[in-house]
């Protein structure tokens, strides 16, 4: 039997690559894709590479008689229809916004939801109904992190990272055109992003005993997809060492791995990874992690916590190449 799947917002970026996903899923069927400003086109007529692939067409409506229901809508928008529409507790939820990431605003009624790192919470998401996936600088940023703080050796962090024009998602605003992307670099929201509250509770739930401050300066970048960290920390562990510390909390991890060599985005661009390199000078530790903003950073994520809620295999739907050439 395959898991029935629903999608609410499926015209958008995360919307379209889970459909990607999904439909060539090989435990899963998709009921339907609703969209209210596209209902009764076909997919493929928004998602235009999908021509040849799919014959399903938005809805309108909404359907019960499913396993698992996808909310690929704005920030702020999952709470809300989620209140205006009763969806049956039979109905299993992955929330790829942000309304529920963070202890404070993981319960809705009856729904309880656990936060959708499966490198750290990997137990709970197998017993979970409902599931908040993580953000994609978040993701990107704690990978590199939590074996410092699981071990007890995070201190406060200097982190800068840089996105493509897909983190901002498909509503068109002043930086997402293309004369103004194009050769071109911003620092924005500044030690402000929305994604350092779910960082601290994740670090703080493998390190208890101290409060981290991780300072981030997030950056858009001039390219489409893919997200670059580099985190500064003081370490007086050796390179050796740490790289086995790494390379053991990840041990038996399916889509995060270690390496000695220089990262760069084209290794991860269109993958379910994240690849992470230590380099250490003197004190300084320097953690550099990569992934894809729109797979591991949100639908491939979203598609891995569903393979584990469901006891499918937790790479099925997820073995995707590298852009790389």
């Amino acid at each position: 039997m395959k898991v029935k799947a629903g999608i609410i917002g499926g015209a958008g970026y995360t919307g379209g690559e889970l459909i990607r996903l999904l439909i060539h899923h090989p435990g899963v069927s998709v009921s339907f894709i609703h969209s209210r400003s596209n209902a009764g086109k076909p997919v493929h007529s928004v998602h235009q590479d999908l021509v040849g692939d799919s014959e399903l067409k938005f809805s309108g409506e909404l359907n019960d008689d499913i396993d698992v229901l996808f909310l690929c809508l704005g920030h702020g928008e999952s709470k809300k229809f989620l209140t205006e529409n009763k969806i049956s507790d039979k109905v299993k939820i992955i929330d790829l916004a942000n309304d529920f990431r963070l202890l404070k605003s993981s319960k809705l009624e009856a729904r309880n939801f656990v936060y959708g790192l499966p490198e750290l919470n990997r137990d709970k998401i197998k017993k979970a109904n409902n599931v908040a996936n993580p953000g994609c600088f978040a993701t990107t940023i704690q990978l590199g992190l939590l074996p410092l703080a699981k071990a007890g050796l995070l201190k406060d962090v200097y982190t800068t990272g840089i996105t493509g024009s897909t983190g901002a998602g498909q509503s068109l605003t002043n930086t997402s055109h293309f004369s103004w992307r194009e050769n071109n670099i911003q620092a924005y929201k500044t030690l402000t992003h929305q994604h350092l509250g779910e960082i601290g509770e994740s670090l703080k739930q493998l390190q208890p005993t101290k409060d981290i401050e991780v300072n981030f300066v997030p950056w858009r970048g001039d390219f489409t997809r893919g997200i670059f960290v580099s985190s500064q920390i003081r370490c007086d562990e050796s390179l050796i060492e740490l790289n086995k510390l790494y390379e053991d909390f990840y041990s038996g991890q399916t889509f995060t791995h270690i390496t000695k060599e220089p990262v760069f985005l084209k290794q991860v661009v269109n993958t379910n990874k994240c690849i992470i390199q230590l380099e250490k000078v003197g004190s300084m530790l320097v953690v550099h992690s990569v992934a894809d903003n729109l797979l591991k950073g949100a639908s491939g994520q979203a598609v891995q916590n569903m393979n584990l809620m469901f006891g499918l295999d937790e790479t099925a739907g997820l073995n995707l190449k590298a852009n790389y050439f």
